[in-house]
């Protein structure tokens, strides 16, 4: 029988920073899709976070060296020059992916729908902004330089994620707080490189 919906669990203290935790490290996947997945496992092996039975595969030795691989691999991979953008292409589902089995394995016990639907909207959501924040950088980046800055914008996208990793396990709160703001900032440039493509594609059909 699946487990209901206690609201006396679902808004305390506890909660409210777990689900800080869970959005914090969903935001490091729009950073980096492995990063904080790598960051979850090496919490929960050493005892510093009890993540669900569901979950309890995260927490095993296997999928710490999986992530770890993965992680390199992924890092590696934004340092080739035709790489990068295919990898860019590839890591905004993954991104929310991520950040939807990140947030679901710190929920609190509830209804399994509402789990996920929670994780999706919370997690996903973050990492799918964030991820698409860091594109438009990227590609406006690239537009400038001709791809010349990318390694270095590759490396503040790790460094990134790595502290925001590391911050989201030790002081959710702070993190928390953080990603809104970074998450406020994803809204309106999302919004205005929306807008500004919507507006320029009349001109066009016009001039033409």
């Amino acid at each position: 029988m699946s487990p209901t919906i206690d609201f006396n669990t679902l808004f305390n203290l506890n909660t409210f920073i777990e689900l800080l935790l869970g959005i914090s490290l969903s935001a490091a996947a729009g950073f980096r899709v492995f990063v904080p997945l790598l960051a979850l496992s090496v919490a929960s092996v050493v005892g510093h976070l009890d993540l669900p039975t569901d979950f309890d595969w995260v927490e095993t030795p296997q999928a710490l060296i999986v992530f770890a691989i993965a992680c390199l691999l992924e890092i590696s991979g934004y340092y080739v020059p035709w790489l990068d953008h295919l990898l860019d292409i590839v890591s905004t589902p993954a991104a929310i992916i991520a950040g939807t089995i990140v947030t679901a394995s710190l929920a609190p016990e509830m209804n399994p729908l509402a789990q996920w639907t929670l994780a999706l909207v919370a997690g996903g959501g973050t990492a799918g902004l964030t991820k698409g924040l860091m594109n438009i950088l990227r590609l406006g980046s690239t537009g400038v330089s001709g791809g010349l800055t990318n390694p270095v914008f590759s490396t503040t996208e790790l460094v990134i994620a790595i502290v925001l990793s590391v911050l989201a396990i030790a002081l959710p709160v702070v993190a928390g707080i953080i990603v809104i703001g970074v998450l406020i900032i994803a809204i309106q440039r999302i919004w205005k490189f929306f807008s500004s493509k919507s507006s320029s594609q009349p001109n066009q059909t016009v001039s033409s």
